[in-house]
C-alpha cells in the first residue's frame, strides 16, 4: 500500500501523467492454511518449519506473496481466529524465532509475506477480555460490546451468531451480555473505543516493523456496528456508519508513514457491494488496496443457510464476476478467488472432480486468472485438490460445521441429509492436509494428521501432479502466473463478457492498447462447437495464436469437455 492521495505528477506539457500501476496489480497471492500445509516435527499439525521446507514449491510456482492464515497464540476454538496474544506465535506452529527465519527466507526468495489480521474479535482468553469481564468498572470494560438484557430475561438484540445460536452470551459474574458474532469464545471488540483502536494500530505497526508486508483483514467490515439498536438483521453489524472513518484512521496510523515499503492490504467483506468496494479501494481514499467480496460464492446457497446447497449455474456465475469487473474498472481493485479456507474445493464446487478433474481444475484457473484483479491461489488448488469426501461426523473438526450439525440434528433433521450438506459445503473440505506424496501421512506428516487426508484419491499428490507430463495442474498454474507477470493486458486490460446467456460457454476478451486476448472455456463435460460470429478472430482463415490451453493440439472451432483456451484477439 502506498499513500496515493498526492496529485499525479505532470508531464512537460502540463498534462497529468497517470501513476504507475501498483505492484500488486500484476502479483499473485498464495494462501497457506498452516495447520494443513506441511508438518516438520511429526505431531500431525502443520507448522512454520514445514512451510520453510516447502518454500521451493511456491517459488517454482512463481507466486509473489504468501498469505498465512492465523498463527498467533490461540486456544484454537476457531482454528486460530480466536486470538489470545497478537504478539506471539502459537506453540502449535513454532516460535517467533521460527517466524523470523521463515520471513527472512521468503524475502530472500523474492516473495512477500502477509499476515491474517483478526480484529473484529479476540479470544475470550485474551488479557483484554479477561480484564474487561472482571468487573463493571474495569478500565477495559468498554473495549468489548457489553449490554444489559431485557427485564423479561430477553437478549439485548435478536442477532444470530454466524456459528449458530444467539450472538449474545451472559457473563454470570457481572450479569451483562457480551456480543459474539462468531463463537461464544470470540467476543467482539468495541471499535467505538479509541484506546482499543490505538492498541490495534500499535500491534499492526509492530508486525510491520518486524518485516511483514501487509495484512489480510478478517471480516473487517464488521468492526463498525451499532449494538445499541434493538433491530435484528445484518445492517447494524455490517458496514456501520464509521467503517470508512476507522479504516482511514488505520491507514494514517499504520500505513501512510511507510511510503518506501511495498505493502498490501486486503479486506474480507461479506455483504459488500460493488459501489461499497469502490469506496474501500479507490486509491485517493486511503483505506484498502483490494477487497474479498462474496457475491459469487453465495450463488449456490439457499435462503436458510449456506448448507442449503443448490447447483452452481454458469450464467449467474459469470454475470456476477463480470459485474465486479465492470464496476471496479479504473475505480477500485478486486481480489480474484474461487476457493479459500472457508469455501469448498473449487474443482468440486464449480467443476468436475471425477473423470475431467485435470481439465476442470485448469479451466477454472484459466478463467479466474484472466480476469482483472489480484488472483489468490489456495493451497492445493495448484494440483486440483478435491473435497474431503468424509462419511462420518466424527471426521469433521470445523466449529461452524459441528455447531450447525448439532443444531439441525436437535431440530429433527435427517442425519444423512445433514452429512451430505457437510460433504458439499463444510469448511473442512478445504482444510485437509496437502498430500505431498503417497503413503501414510501423505508426505504431510510422519505422525497422525490432525484431520483425515481427503478420501479416495491416493493418486492426487503434489509429487504425482508435478511428474505428470502434459497433464500437470501445477504446470498450468505456473504458465498462467507467468503470463500475468509478462503481459500487462492480463493485469490491466479492459474486460468484456461475450455470450452472457450461454449456459456452457464462458468467453470474454481482455484488451489493452493494440493487444487483445480472447478467453474461451467450455464449462461442460460435452464437446462445444464455437460460433465464428462470437468474435472476429474466429472468422479468420488462420485461426488465432494459442497463448495458453489445457488441451494442447486442440486449435479448431470445437472445444473438448472442460477445455480452456486463451488466444490472441
Amino acid at each position: 500500500m502506498t499513500d496515493d492521495a498526492t496529485p499525479a505528477p505532470e508531464t512537460a506539457g502540463g498534462a497529468p501523467r497517470l501513476p504507475e500501476p501498483a505492484w500488486w496489480t500484476s502479483a499473485v497471492v498464495y494462501q497457506i492454511w498452516p495447520r494443513s500445509f506441511a508438518d516438520s516435527d511429526g505431531d500431525g499439525v502443520g507448522d512454520l518449519g514445514g512451510i520453510r521446507q516447502r518454500l521451493g514449491h511456491l517459488h517454482d510456482l512463481g507466486v509473489d506473496v504468501i498469505w498465512l492464515s492465523p498463527i498467533y497464540r490461540s486456544p484454537q476454538a476457531d482454528a486460530g481466529y480466536d486470538i489470545s496474544d497478537y504478539d506471539d506465535i502459537d506453540p502449535l506452529f513454532g516460535t517467533l524465532d521460527d517466524f523470523d527465519a521463515l520471513l527472512a527466507e521468503v524475502h530472500a526468495l523474492g516473495m512477500k509475506l502477509v499476515m491474517d489480521l483478526v480484529v473484529n474479535h479476540t479470544s475470550e482468553e485474551h488479557p483484554w477480555f479477561v480484564e474487561s469481564r472482571s468487573s463493571l468498572d474495569s478500565p477495559r470494560r468498554d473495549w468489548y460490546v457489553w449490554r444489559d438484557g431485557g427485564a423479561d430475561g430477553s437478549l439485548p438484540t435478536e442477532w444470530r451468531s454466524f456459528f449458530s445460536g444467539p450472538a449474545w452470551a451472559l457473563d454470570e459474574a457481572t450479569g451483562q451480555y457480551y456480543l459474539h458474532m462468531f463463537a461464544t469464545a470470540q467476543p467482539d471488540l468495541n471499535w467505538e473505543n479509541a484506546e482499543m483502536r490505538a492498541e490495534v494500530h500499535a500491534m499492526m505497526n509492530r508486525w510491520l516493523d518486524r518485516g511483514v508486508d501487509g495484512f489480510r483483514m478478517d471480516v473487517i467490515n464488521f468492526i463498525a456496528k451499532d449494538p445499541a439498536s434493538l433491530e435484528p438483521g445484518s445492517p447494524r453489524f455490517v458496514m456501520g456508519e464509521r467503517i470508512h472513518e476507522h479504516l482511514q484512521e488505520m491507514h494514517r496510523e499504520v500505513f501512510a508513514h511507510r511510503p518506501d515499503r511495498e505493502l498490501i492490504t486486503v479486506g474480507e467483506m461479506p455483504g459488500v457491494s460493488v459501489d461499497d468496494a469502490v469506496l474501500f479501494t479507490a486509491a485517493d481514499r486511503g483505506e484498502l488496496d483490494m477487497v474479498f467480496q462474496f457475491e459469487h460464492v453465495g450463488l449456490d446457497s439457499g435462503p436458510d443457510s449456506k448448507f442449503d446447497n443448490r447447483p452452481v449455474e454458469l450464467v449467474p456465475l459469470k454475470a456476477s464476476l463480470a459485474r465486479w469487473q465492470d464496476g471496479l474498472a479504473e475505480r477500485g481493485w478486486n481480489s480474484l478467488y474461487l476457493g479459500n479456507h472457508d469455501q469448498p474445493r473449487s474443482v468440486s464446487r464449480f467443476g468436475d472432480d471425477g473423470e475431467h478433474r485435470y481439465e476442470a481444475a485448469t479451466l477454472l484457473a484459466t478463467v479466474l486468472h484472466l480476469h482483472r484483479g489480484t488472483p489468490y491461489v489456495y493451497q492445493g488448488d495448484e494440483i486440483g485438490m478435491t473435497n474431503a469426501g468424509f462419511t462420518s461426523i466424527d471426521q469433521y473438526r470445523d466449529i461452524e460445521s459441528l455447531n450447525w450439525h448439532a443444531e439441525r440434528l436437535a431440530a429433527g433433521d435427517d442425519p444423512e441429509a445433514l452429512l451430505e450438506a457437510l460433504r458439499t459445503r463444510s469448511r473442512d473440505n478445504a482444510r485437509t492436509p496437502v498430500p505431498w506424496a503417497g503413503g501414510a501421512g501423505a508426505g504431510f506428516t510422519t505422525g497422525t494428521p490432525w484431520i483425515d487426508v481427503a478420501a479416495g484419491r491416493p493418486e492426487l499428490t503434489v509429487e504425482a501432479d508435478r511428474a505428470s507430463s502434459g497433464r500437470s495442474v501445477f504446470e498450468h498454474y505456473r504458465r498462467l502466473i507467468a503470463l500475468r507477470h509478462e503481459s500487462p493486458v492480463v493485469a490491466l486490460g479492459a474486460f468484456e463478457l461475450l455470450a452472457p446467456d450461454d449456459d456452457r460457454l464462458w468467453a470474454f476478451t481482455r484488451t489493452l492498447g493494440d493487444e487483445g486476448l480472447l478467453v474461451l472455456a467450455n464449462v461442460s463435460g460435452e464437446p462445444y462447437e464455437l460460433d465464428p460470429a462470437l468474435h472476429p478472430s474466429l472468422r479468420r482463415r488462420m485461426l488465432p495464436e494459442v497463448v495458453v490451453t489445457n488441451a494442447p493440439g486442440s486449435t479448431g472451432l470445437t472445444l473438448g469437455p472442460w477445455e480452456a483456451r486463451v488466444v490472441r484477439a
